[in-house]
């Protein structure tokens, strides 16, 4: 799974002092929310903006260029909040490595840790990892049991999956859940059977409901609890033009259509003709015309955009969409500054 791109924040006090949120959070008030973390730098200044706000959860972001635990590890001894990845991929590292860094990240953070693992696409694993993008489902499946198993806090591990195989460590002890990004019915399978939470993106919202059945089903013919979490990546924009802000949401959605097959699947299930209208405009190098192909219907199915006042009811209704318990706002990449800080605190508890 592709995750957003990071919008650039230039990471100081003063970047936030004057939308004159400083009130500390009531975390009792209403639903619960996360937010995707939209800068390049990290900082304390911005942790303490995000808890301001009430943000329950705290999410870092990575596909190239930013580690997700070294941008959660620099923020988490100045946030209460949940930290989460959203998401890391199952190839780069081993099971291990990520149990290793979600239990080093509990270590500094005062709440918990919920790690974001998805198997991202062909094009980044082959790619960039120079890794062969092979049994993705089967490999985020032993992922997360190897996860759950490295930081159970006692015992030794002993591992003999399809595609990854332990032998005698000892456990890890660390406040960690997994959360698994999944689009497909077999991936969504894994998740059932093996994950604490779900992160899907770009299932049209009032289909997540749906979706999930096969989660909930499959995690009962495992014998575990049905009621996993659900907290779905919400791209939002608020601007007072609210073409402005559908506009971002476009591109958002052509970003993810036109270069993840997978979204592309997922999107197509409602809006078959405009999807593959997107990904050929994408693939061709069309960007502006993969844009313009994304409806004002789609923009509402699967993003959240408008004036203040209307995105923050619009965004109410998304987050009481059964079976969604904790959505998480993400900006899109191609929005600007102003209208970014616009949406965080707009959309905030």
């Amino acid at each position: 799974m592709i995750v957003a791109s990071i919008i650039p924040f230039v990471g100081t006090r003063r970047a936030y002092t004057h939308l004159g949120v400083h009130a500390p959070p009531d975390r009792t008030a209403g639903m619960s929310r996360g937010v995707l973390i939209p800068e390049t730098d990290p900082t304390p200044d911005f942790a303490d903006w995000i808890g301001s706000l009430g943000y329950d959860s705290i999410w870092a972001n990575e596909l190239w260029g930013h580690d997700a635990f070294v941008t959660l590890a620099a923020i988490a001894p100045h946030t209460d909040a949940a930290l989460g990845t959203a998401i890391v991929n199952v190839y780069s590292r081993s099971p291990a490595v990520l149990a290793g860094a979600a239990s080093s990240l509990s270590t500094l953070a005062s709440g918990p840790i919920r790690l974001g693992i998805g198997p991202s696409t062909s094009k980044a694993i082959e790619d960039l990892h120079g890794h062969e993008f092979d049994r993705p489902v089967r490999r985020l499946h032993e992922t997360a049991e190897l996860v759950h198993a490295f930081t159970a806090g006692e015992g030794r591990v002993e591992y003999d999956g399809e595609v990854i195989s332990v032998r005698d460590f000892p456990a890890l002890d660390g406040d960690v859940s997994v959360y698994a990004a999944a689009l497909g019915e077999t991936s969504r399978r894994a998740t059932g059977r093996t994950a604490d939470g779900w992160l899907p993106h770009m299932i049209p919202f009032d289909e997540l409901e749906n979706a999930f059945e096969t989660v909930r089903q499959t995690a009962r013919e495992a014998g575990r609890d049905p009621a996993l979490d659900v907290s779905p990546y919400v791209p939002a924009a608020v601007a007072e033009d609210p073409e402005a802000a559908r506009e971002a949401i476009r591109g958002h959605v052509a970003y993810y259509v036109g270069s993840g097959e997978g979204y592309r699947r997922a999107v197509s299930k409602r809006f078959p003709d405009e999807a593959d209208r997107i990904a050929t405009a994408w693939a061709a190098g069309e960007r502006g015309r993969a844009r313009e192909e994304v409806t004002d219907g789609m923009v509402e199915a699967l993003g959240v955009a408008g004036t203040p006042e209307g995105a923050r009811e619009r965004f109410e209704r998304v987050a009481g969409t059964a079976p969604i318990t904790e959505p998480i706002v993400v900006v899109p990449s191609n929005a600007g500054r102003e209208l970014a800080e616009r949406t965080i605190e707009t959309l905030a508890p």
